[in-house]
């Protein structure tokens, strides 16, 4: 596999070697020893899946008390996935970065805890599946509004298809809401 630190060094694109031939495609999505070396000595909890139909957009979220960090890839459709640092002393404090992962480049990003996380499906139809860091905690989950203003995403929007949010993150809060509370 190959590791890219992207323009938020902590965030790692990562691109499996594909093996292809007549009978379809083989490559290796994970490996403890190459992971820890390129994104850290992380032990992975927690495994999701999700479905979505064009338009839908999760996000922007994170956790406060038991911060995830997520492995994240798509295995059908195409997302546009986003990773906004929250760590206050971090030089990247309130940057984002994205990527478009789809089922052809098979490539995943590696999102650390401290991270507000978010995804926006442009294919009529996306799964999305990703390791955990630590579980899901309910009472600590979060939302960051995923159009604001001074986090500035540049979301690939269609004009084909209506924005599709959960009531959660129709009701997300602003950036400067919720920086007050941050522990990172």
């Amino acid at each position: 596999m190959q590791y890219e630190a992207l323009t938020i060094p902590d965030v790692v694109l990562i691109t499996p070697k594909l093996f292809e031939d007549e009978r379809g495609f083989f490559f290796e999505s994970f490996r403890q020893n190459e992971f820890e070396k390129h994104c850290g000595c992380y032990h992975f909890v927690q495994d999701n899946h999700s479905a979505s139909s064009q338009g839908v957009l999760r996000g922007l979220h994170y956790q406060l008390k038991y911060p995830q960090g997520k492995l994240v890839r798509v295995t059908k459709g195409t997302v546009f996935d986003v990773a906004v640092d929250l760590r206050v002393n971090s030089d990247t404090y309130g940057h984002w970065v994205g990527r478009t992962l789809d089922d052809q480049n098979k490539q995943m990003l590696w999102v650390p805890p401290g991270f507000a996380h978010g995804f926006y499906v442009i294919s009529e139809y996306a799964e999305f599946q990703y390791k955990c860091t630590e579980y899901y905690v309910p009472d600590d989950q979060y939302a960051i509004a995923w159009n604001d203003e001074d986090i500035g995403i540049i979301w690939p929007l269609s004009g084909e298809s209506p924005l599709i949010l959960s009531e959660k993150d129709k009701n997300a809060k602003e950036w400067k809401m919720i920086t007050h509370n941050n522990k990172y």
